[in-house]
């Protein structure tokens, strides 16, 4: 991952952040904060809530509407906070104005937006990027480092858990409002991307809330592995929890564990000490499996704010030229994942060949 630029060598970004409700405070403190970026102004409808932030972020002027946005404030970019559904026309609209853009998860509410976003970033010159906060944690940098370093071996298996007793959304359902999470930290860590063979979900309503509360993701991935992520609203517990098992290693990140986040454990199956007497059929039938015992050790973590790193990075990615390591193109594999699993749901099963002949040619 690159690191930000010198703010001694570059002048400071000029940013509005487009949304006061939920995120829009975390991303309008986090700019305030940077030496990367100067926070011009914060837009929302309602011009009461946008004040309040307005007035705990170092004054920035407050605008109601993107027209006066862009009318009234020479700005390089915009960071978008606003329901999905509004993604698409609020960014089109600053890439049109020739403005850089960050955009909360999800990155639009259907792929067909999500592409049109991204094709209009690239013919206009400007970066568009994804907030997947989770990719810029130190955990989630470090598990990178170690796949892509090779440390586990060949990927066998991800078992990842996202469960809470959650706020049932009024516009998504469970997949919607929580894997995203673990798809863009797929997405991020495993080399190449997140590029499944097929996407089955399977999802219940207890509730009667009409849509899915407890969801099961599964994806077969090309080198033969499976990832299954398990989401839900309805857990009295909270767990985040995610295991990657390979051929050498197994790792195991608890992110609600902050004295051992991550921890490799240097044991498993042994595929290569494992002993087949080939000449009797009896005897295979009870050939034992050779187990490997190893150390088990944790990584020591670096601490710092993920958004802070974040918005350093869209900076650095407005200032090199170069792609976002949360780039439009891996939030748009995610949104791909996210619509099928939607087609598995309303289709009751999906077949594996029906994503593999056109998952990488959308996404790609």
């Amino acid at each position: 991952m690159s690191i930000s630029a010198d703010t001694s060598v570059y002048p400071a970004l000029r940013v509005a952040v487009i949304g006061a409700g939920y995120w829009g405070p975390n991303l309008a403190r986090n700019f305030s904060m940077s030496p990367d970026w100067d926070l011009v102004a914060i837009c929302d409808m309602d011009g009461d809530r946008a004040s309040a932030l307005a007035r705990k972020t170092g004054q920035p002027a407050v605008v109601t509407s993107m027209d006066a946005l862009l009318r009234e404030h020479d700005i390089d970019a915009v960071a978008i906070a606003t329901p999905a559904r509004t993604h698409h026309s609020i960014a089109m609209q600053a890439i049109a104005a020739g403005k850089h853009v960050v955009v909360e998860k999800p990155l639009a509410d259907n792929s067909t937006h999500g592409r049109e976003m991204v094709e209009a970033a690239r013919a206009a010159g400007t970066i568009l990027m994804a907030d997947h906060t989770y990719c810029y944690t130190p955990a989630v940098l470090k598990i990178r480092e170690l796949l892509q370093a090779g440390e586990l071996g060949e990927i066998l298996y991800i078992d990842s858990t996202r469960i809470n007793l959650g706020l049932v959304q009024p516009d998504v359902d469970v997949f919607w409002d929580l894997a995203p999470h673990d798809l863009s930290i797929l997405d991020f860590v495993l080399p190449g991307g997140l590029t499944p063979v097929s996407v089955t979900a399977q999802g219940a309503d207890p509730l009667g809330s009409g849509k899915a509360c407890v969801g099961y993701l599964s994806m077969p991935l090309e080198n033969g592995a499976l990832a299954h992520i398990s989401v839900n609203w309805l857990s009295p517990t909270k767990i985040r929890q995610m295991v990657i098992g390979g051929s050498r290693k197994t790792l195991v990140w608890d992110d609600l564990n902050p004295q051992q986040r991550l921890t490799i454990f240097d044991r498993g199956v042994d595929l290569d000490r494992q002993e087949m007497i080939r000449a009797d059929a009896e005897d295979r039938k009870g050939a034992t499996i050779s187990y490997r015992l190893g150390d088990t050790w944790s990584p020591a973590l670096s601490e710092f704010e993920p958004l802070g790193l974040m918005v350093g990075e869209f900076a650095s990615s407005i200032r090199s030229g170069d792609p976002a390591p949360t780039d439009g193109l891996s939030a748009l594999r995610v949104l791909k994942v996210l619509e099928e699993a939607s087609a598995s749901l309303a289709a009751g099963s999906r077949p594996l060949s029906h994503v593999s002949t056109t998952f990488l040619e959308t996404a790609s």
